[in-house]
């Protein structure tokens, strides 16, 4: 377990001030209180977006205080270029991140940078997300997709409504859970949440909590969901230890993920993983391996449902590509070039892992402007940075998948969009995600029409990733004729 200070803070959280000799140059919020910061109109269960809300208020840097405590906020996309700098800045493991380290320790997503163990990960693990290895995987996330696609198709059937988050998180758990590891939890067979998930939401919500309680009185008044979350972080140990000993009695798999885990050694130097340090990358992938994608592939739906016209030339572009080949193969996935449009639209608007913090490698010049020693960090605020109107236009909170075609693309300045993060410590499975999501994306289109309920506004919540609340569909089978009819007027939209 990560070792904490007295008052609750990870041993080793450094007080942003600490860092920025010229903090008074940075604006904050007005109405500052003595001790408790800016914490007037603040809400526990929305921290992020009420740092959306100050950004748009103090601009591309600004900063907030809660309970004594600094943090230095970025957006600005001239900021963040800066920030990409892998010679002057690296990852910071910053206060959210490290909240997760008892359940997930020095794995990819948690590791602080000086340990050797993420290294180590990322080298055995990184072939694993190579073409072959995808193209590997991609039967069984179409085995797993026709498990939603059947309860989907119950609900049209009965006229119903769909939960997306909930049916979301099932096809991003159960295709992680076969694709890595070779386990299946389920999902789609249960009428409630798979304990697994049940006790990630609370550990993730935890976390997420401890963000907001002033930090001496932590222990006092989380001390009932203290122990819940150490009962959660006990099944999760449990369920992954029960899966790596089931691996290792049948002598292996197949050659994915947790084989690479327990059987692969370092190319260069022969280490292997440690049993601790395999337990903790399994926890990763599963939590951080579907956990944002089923929110990338939630919100891309609501869009979808919500924008007509460019649901039905994703669709005609569905029907156009890939015709009437009951099973899209691997290389026709990449083709969907609108679909995936539409995907990175919605992460642009929305992106499901909000924000990472970034630090100073040596003291050096954040843009040229604003002094930083060494050590010094910052939270990079994304989903701002993708709303940055210099290079995103006046209407960038309107939701236009063409900002991605390929001319747009070019002409943005680098490290305008970052859903996944940057540098060396981004996300490793990126590419893994985005297949997933556009495959699912293309068979849901194909096969329904999605209609809205029209009361619907668009709600967020935040436990740490982004999902939209309470966000469900109708949907509605398409008969053949249709599908056909639409396919011959998708010449229109090439």
């Amino acid at each position: 377990m990560a070792q904490t200070t007295g008052a609750g803070l990870p041993k080793g959280f450094r007080d942003a001030a600490q860092g920025w000799p010229e903090l008074h140059r940075i604006p904050h919020p007005p109405r500052r209180l003595p001790l408790l910061g800016d914490v007037l109109g603040a809400s526990r269960r929305t921290p992020l977006q009420d740092s959306l809300r100050f950004a748009r208020q103090l601009g591309p840097i600004f900063r907030r205080s809660a309970f004594g405590k600094e943090f230095v906020f970025v957006w600005g996309a001239g900021l963040v270029a800066d920030l990409a700098d892998e010679t002057r800045f690296a990852k910071h493991v910053g206060l959210g991140i490290a909240n997760l380290r008892p359940v997930a320790g020095d794995g990819l997503f948690t590791a602080y940078n000086h340990e050797p163990n993420w290294q180590l990960a990322h080298d055995i693990l990184a072939p694993g997300f190579s073409r072959e290895a995808m193209a590997g995987y991609h039967p069984m996330m179409l085995s797993v997709a026709g498990r939603l696609m059947d309860h989907w198709d119950r609900a049209a059937a009965a006229g119903g409504s769909v939960d997306v988050p909930g049916d979301m998180t099932k096809l991003t758990l159960e295709t992680i859970a076969r694709t890595g590891f070779g386990h299946d939890f389920g999902s789609f067979e249960r009428a409630r949440p798979h304990p697994f998930v049940t006790a990630m939401v609370g550990t993730l919500g935890y976390a997420q909590r401890l963000n907001s309680v002033p930090s001496p009185l932590a222990p006092l008044l989380l001390r009932r969901a203290s122990r819940r979350n150490a009962a959660d972080i006990a099944h999760l140990n449990s369920t992954v230890d029960d899966l790596v000993r089931e691996r290792r009695a049948r002598g292996g798999g197949e050659g994915d993920l947790l084989d690479r885990m327990l059987a692969t050694a370092h190319p260069e130097t022969g280490e292997r993983l440690s049993a601790r340090n395999v337990r903790r990358q399994v926890i990763t992938f599963l939590v951080a391996g579907h956990e944002t994608t089923s929110g990338a592939l939630s919100f891309a739906l609501h869009h979808l449902s919500r924008h007509p016209e460019a649901a039905a030339r994703a669709r005609a572009e569905v029907d156009r590509v890939w015709g009437d080949t009951p099973a899209p193969g691997y290389e026709q996935v990449a083709k969907l070039r609108y679909v995936r449009r539409v995907l990175d639209e919605s992460l642009r608007l929305w992106p499901t892992a909000p924000a990472f913090a970034r630090e100073a490698r040596e003291d050096t010049v954040l843009a040229g402007e604003h002094p930083m020693r060494r050590g010094a960090w910052t939270l990079v605020l994304t989903p701002m940075l993708h709303r940055d109107p210099e290079v995103w236009g006046a209407d960038a909170e309107a939701f236009d998948p063409d900002r991605f075609d390929a001319k747009a693309v070019r002409a943005r300045p680098p490290h305008a969009f970052k859903p996944f993060g940057t540098g060396a410590r981004a996300c490793i499975g990126r590419q893994f995600a985005l297949h997933e999501a556009t495959l699912v994306l293309g068979l849901l289109l194909r096969r329904y029409e999605l209609r809205a309920d029209p009361d619907y506004r668009l709600r967020v919540t935040e436990r740490l990733t982004l999902m939209p609340e309470g966000l469900r569909l109708h949907p509605e089978r398409r008969s053949p004729a249709r599908a056909s009819d639409e396919a011959q007027g998708a010449g229109t939209h090439r």
